[in-house]
């Protein structure tokens, strides 16, 4: 198959016109895609309904945080709409997490489907260390990402997202069937944009990554199915 489920598109853009123009485009190259706050605000789910039409696995990328019982109820409802993957804040705190793990389970489990994978943001992978200073952590982020990711799997979610870099680290920490899912992922020669702790596709997997997340360097290529099957072929190189 020319696709790879470990590579997933983010599909940041602010109308649905966009995302199905690169979807259509990428076509068999790609098979997993994110939907984050942009393109959901903006489309809401018919962005989900046509990726599902198009056989695509969907990341809801949200990153909810707030009381225990509104994230649980909001992914109740997010769970419900057929994605793969949903994403919640770890500084939300254990309860939050726990809640909201068994509102997916529960949910997944009245419509008889599997449930989704449910993943926390450790530390953005914009974070450098002199935005970090600026928060007062008494940890450094490499330190407060392990500790974020061991409150996840005790809280019983399936994974985290984290930047590369850290993704040894975590691997060690919580074992080989924990879910480490790393934007901030950039071909060698490519532009770091907003990124800040980044690392090739094969750096990615080496560190311990099981899913890595690129956007512009394919959905801004000149030959965007090309760029996806570079990163594909990366891949499946480690």
């Amino acid at each position: 198959m020319e696709h790879d489920d470990r590579l997933i598109v983010a599909l940041d853009f602010s109308t649905l016109d966009e995302a199905k123009k690169l979807v259509l485009e990428l076509g068999a190259s790609v098979s997993y895609y994110k939907v984050g706050m942009e393109l959901y605000y903006a489309a809401g789910n018919d962005a989900i309904k046509f990726l599902k039409e198009q056989g695509k696995h969907v990341f809801l990328d949200l990153k909810l945080q707030d009381i225990p019982n509104t994230v649980a109820k909001s992914l109740s409802v997010l769970t419900a709409l057929g994605t793969d993957m949903l994403n919640v804040h770890a500084v939300g705190g254990a309860k939050m997490m726990a809640e909201a793990a068994k509102a997916v389970e529960e949910t997944a489990a009245k419509m008889n489907r599997p449930a989704p994978k449910l993943i926390a943001v450790t530390v953005l992978t914009s974070m450098d260390e002199e935005q970090w200073a600026d928060l007062s952590y008494q940890k450094a982020i490499a330190d407060q990402v392990v500790s974020l990711a061991l409150l996840a799997k005790k809280s019983g979610l399936d994974g985290v997202v984290a930047s590369p870099q850290e993704a040894e680290a975590i691997r060690k920490a919580c074992g080989p069937d924990f879910l480490i899912v790393t934007p901030g992922v950039r071909p060698a020669g490519a532009a770091l944009n907003d990124q800040s702790r980044v690392a090739t596709p094969s750096g990615a997997f080496k560190n311990g990554s099981s899913h890595i997340v690129v956007g512009r360097p394919i959905t801004q290529a000149e030959d965007k199915v090309a760029a996806a099957k570079a990163i594909v072929a990366e891949i499946r190189g480690v």
